[in-house]
């Protein structure tokens, strides 16, 4: 994969680092790494010029963004609710009130959340789809993810641009970072599910076999 990126910038220049870095917000696999720090590296020898790249990865963020928040607001809260009140929802000991408490805590955090998340790689990605199924204004969406992705974008483009030849070398510990990440929000999911689980099945049963039984 690495190698058609370098095809496509080396071929498209600006209109390519804004493709693919569309993409790599809709597709969370796509390094957007790769795409920056050797876009960074493009501008010590080619047309290309720093800022340039910044703003093609930037509009190039926010059209993939809005995708994904329009699919969001597609994926509402409402549907969602009667997902969890259909039998496997209810099989699963989901409630409709999960929904709404999740509604209700990402309008009261997500302005943070959406501007945090844009520099942790895959999640800078998938934080749209909640933005738009809790219903967040655009006025506050937009301009948050547009400040975050353009500091990662400058940031990265910029440590291609210092590398030079060795713009790899920054990739590899972008990616490092990445997977620490990953690892990271895996760990935090696991131990929410376990908290659910706890909650809603080991509870649960506890209580329905009363204290007099044995």
């Amino acid at each position: 994969m690495e190698q058609i990126i370098v095809d496509i910038i080396d071929q498209f220049g600006y209109i390519g680092v804004f493709l693919l870095i569309a993409l790599e917000n809709i597709f969370p696999p796509i390094p957007s790494e790769v795409i920056l720090t050797f876009s960074g590296f493009m501008t010590t020898f080619s047309t290309m010029k720093a800022w340039g790249v910044i703003a093609a990865a930037t509009f190039g963020s926010l059209a993939g963004a809005a995708i994904l928040y329009i699919i969001g607001r597609v994926l509402n809260t409402e549907r969602l609710g009667r997902l969890f009140e259909s039998r496997l929802g209810r099989a699963l000991h989901l409630k409709k009130e999960d929904v709404k408490r999740a509604e209700n805590w990402f309008i009261n955090h997500g302005g943070k959340t959406v501007f945090f998340c844009r520099f942790v790689p895959i999640v800078r990605s998938l934080i749209s789809l909640p933005a738009g199924s809790s219903k967040m204004k655009l006025r506050a969406f937009l301009p948050l993810t547009l400040i975050g992705t353009f500091i990662w974008n400058t940031v990265l483009v910029f440590l291609g641009r210092i590398a030079g030849n060795t713009w790899e070398t920054i990739a590899d510990y972008v990616d490092i970072y990445s997977i620490i990440a990953a690892a990271l929000f895996a760990l935090a999911a696991v131990f929410i599910g376990i908290r659910f689980i706890k909650k809603r099945f080991l509870e649960r049963d506890h209580d329905d076999e009363g204290p007099g039984q044995s």
